[in-house]
């Protein structure tokens, strides 16, 4: 049984950087990957966000590579965006402090200058997004042969993104003989056909059921009748409940856009807000100032919620119900995080009730459904989103019976022309 990280027998070097962690006993996914990465096994880790799972592939790295040697990398962790790629070096030099590992993030969405200046100066643990990781290679900026150990993180969300075409391109360029670990919030049948062609006989750690919610997050679901409505209750939620630091998730960048200039007018403390259309150090500046406690409300779509990494949250808003449904765990887990206590809110209109009964499937239990405060000003709505969400519930009938005609079918035979009403014929 494993009940500290000294079980393990790392080096004092690591030792004494978890210890100024503040980490007591190691997590489950932690306790269960650690050994077997460290004895060289292939490894299929399927954990939650928020367990503890950077730790897991990262210290038996930081252990395996011990100290910085030429010719690197050594290893070569994979993220799917920005901002976990960013998450994972913070991590991994925090560990490293007592070493002189070499550790470099490469990643889009910057000029390569200075990354590639970086990489010139030595190199032994290189964390990277695919398609920067490919342009640089193919520059002759990063060499592979000495490469012992790979990582794909967050394997799910990478082929949520289409990136199976550039890993099986650096699986071509890197040596067939080496470590592989692969890690996953959950398991589609994409994830399952990587790990076919990545991994060779591995164990495999599973922590939780696949999509199952995190214990420590609270969920609540409210029925709101429409986007108005939602923003008055946003409102309500930041005058009347204890929202210490919230993250509000949206689908859309316009939707954000919207909800950051609304909030920003109101005196609801400071609000940032993140998504793909903003430049990278406007999002990393955003990011650091939630994370130091600067912000108290972060507004963003989908493409950070795998790359937040604040440990107290108190609450996360699902402003919209998300469309892909793995998602809704990945975005709650952003609270609850390292045993800590959090709540889960999320917004449904009659539109969405589709969505949220998918992910109640998915995550194999009911979201308690929760009245609407007194007193909140429900707004009317527009003729025009009555009409989208109407055509989106025929959507959503229509997909699961395809003979299902929808409620507009019959709608086009009001515009014929009637009998008599046409030009007459020239004689």
């Amino acid at each position: 049984m494993v009940r500290s990280f000294d079980d393990f027998k790392l080096n004092k070097q690591l030792l004494r950087a978890i210890s100024e962690q503040g980490w007591g006993e190691p997590t489950a996914i932690q306790q269960k990957a650690i050994p077997l990465a460290l004895s060289g096994h292939d490894l299929l880790g399927i954990a939650q966000t928020g367990t503890g799972k950077t730790a897991a592939f990262v210290l038996p790295i930081l252990m395996k590579v011990k100290y910085a040697q030429p010719k690197g990398p050594f290893a070569l962790i994979f993220a799917p965006t920005r901002e976990l790629a960013l998450q994972i070096e913070e991590m991994s030099q925090a560990l490293a402090t007592y070493t002189d590992l070499r550790i470099r993030c490469i990643y889009g969405g910057l000029g390569p200058k200075e990354q590639i200046a970086r990489l010139a100066e030595g190199v032994d643990i290189l964390i990277a997004t695919p398609g920067r990781f490919l342009d640089l290679y193919l520059k002759g900026h990063i060499h592979t042969k000495n490469i012992k150990t790979m990582v794909l993180d967050e394997a799910d969300r990478m082929m949520d993104m289409g990136f199976m075409p550039q890993i099986r391109r650096i699986l071509e360029v890197i040596p067939v003989k080496r470590q592989n670990l692969l890690f996953s919030a959950t398991m589609p049948p994409v994830v399952i056909e990587l790990s076919h062609e990545f991994l060779d006989f591995p164990e495999k750690v599973e922590i939780t059921p696949q999509a199952t919610a995190v214990e420590t997050v609270s969920q609540e679901l409210y029925h709101i009748p429409n986007m108005r409505t939602k923003i008055h209750f946003l409102e309500y939620l930041l005058n009347e409940q204890p929202l210490e630091k919230a993250i509000v998730f949206v689908r859309k960048k316009s939707t954000a856009e919207n909800i950051y200039k609304y909030l920003s007018r109101k005196d609801h403390g400071e609000i940032r807000v993140i998504h793909a259309n903003k430049g990278q150090n406007t999002r990393i500046n955003a990011m650091n100032a939630f994370k130091a406690g600067e912000v108290r409300v972060l507004v963003t779509t989908d493409v950070s919620a795998r790359g937040i990494d604040v440990n107290d949250v108190s609450h996360v808003i699902n402003f919209d119900v998300p469309l892909i449904y793995e998602e809704y765990v990945h975005r709650i887990g952003r609270t609850g995080r390292a045993r800590k206590e959090g709540v889960a809110i999320t917004m449904c209109t009659h539109s969405e009730e589709y969505h949220i009964k998918n992910i109640e499937s998915l995550i194999r239990e009911t979201i308690p459904v929760k009245p609407l405060p007194a007193g909140l000003e429900i707004a009317e709505t527009p003729f025009e989103e009555k009409q989208d969400m109407a055509m989106e519930i025929d959507r959503q009938k229509r997909r699961e019976n395809p003979d299902f005609k929808g409620a507009f079918h019959d709608k086009k035979k009001d515009f014929r022309k009637k009998p008599g009403k046409g030009k007459k014929r020239r004689r």
